[in-house]
């Protein structure tokens, strides 16, 4: 072999070794570390919940792959049972994504689960993020059947406030489909600006408002409660036009729908975070 076609070949063998080492690195755990390291992910539970509830595993999950996550307590939490009002609950869900952002964060999403994914609906007319994805949302003030529910308690709410007693906390009406209607000692002027059927729960009135900028993961279980599915889909199909906004429909329930989903959510939002790069 004569020296040039030698030297021809030793390039070769090097130039298709770096490619091999390239592929090793981009399939290693350290890589896909690397990836979405820099993406970030707010995460509010479900009416009467915590953090350490349905939606931890899907907070432990997406932090083992490398996410930034805050698993947020919200004002519906069983613990707080409405101890502040919507405006107050957005600057929390705010000052979450601010701080991923300080943590390194490149990219930001919003992710909420049942009444956490009406109000991550309303908070992407209100934010800018990358994405917002909404699991199995429930909790729509103004739905024929959750309505007659709650009114009673608005209107008590309502009463107190003019009253001059809207800061001291009284059992007001609330309604969660498995558990049917039951009171909670909520603080009557933020318990109206959350039960208000023209307000941030309104999930209609969200979906129109949504920012045209960002996508939406909507997810719908295929056992979803009959009324809900009923319900959710058709307001999919009024969210803004959007390339990335997606419908899935992980086979589970209700309660079961954010562990189901932590693969597509993982895909999803990297695919959307790509596409931005």
């Amino acid at each position: 072999m004569s020296r040039a076609l030698l030297s021809l070949a030793i390039l070769a063998v090097r130039f298709f070794s770096s490619l091999a080492a390239l592929a090793v690195l981009a399939g290693s755990p350290s890589s896909v570390h690397a990836q979405t390291g820099s993406i970030g992910i707010v995460i509010m539970h479900g009416k009467g919940g915590l953090p350490t509830g349905l939606v931890a595993g899907l907070a432990r999950n997406l932090e083992g792959r490398g996410y930034l996550v805050a698993n947020l307590e919200m004002p519906w939490s069983g613990n707080r049972n409405y101890d502040v009002p919507v405006a107050r609950g957005e600057e929390e869900v705010a000052a979450a994504v601010a701080g991923l952002r300080v943590k390194g964060a490149t990219k930001v999403f919003v992710a909420g689960h049942s009444q956490g994914g009406v109000f991550a609906l309303y908070l992407a007319g209100r934010l800018t993020v990358d994405g917002t994805i909404c699991i199995a949302p429930g909790g729509n003030v103004d739905h024929y059947f959750f309505w007659p529910k709650v009114r009673d308690g608005l209107a008590r709410a309502r009463q107190l406030v003019g009253e001059g007693k809207g800061g001291e906390p009284a059992p007001l009406d609330d309604f969660e489909g498995a558990r049917g209607s039951y009171q909670v000692v909520a603080v009557p002027a933020a318990y109206v600006t959350w039960f208000d059927p023209d307000g941030a729960m309104n999930m209609e009135r969200a979906a129109r408002a949504v920012r045209q900028a960002a996508p939406v993961l909507w997810i719908v279980p295929q056992r979803e409660v009959p009324g809900m599915r009923k319900t959710n889909i058709p307001t999919f199909r009024s969210l803004p036009a959007h390339p990335l906004t997606r419908l899935y429909e992980p086979d589970s329930d209700h309660r079961g729908a954010p562990g189901a989903s932590v693969d597509e959510i993982a895909r999803w939002t990297s695919e959307v975070a790509a596409s931005l790069r």
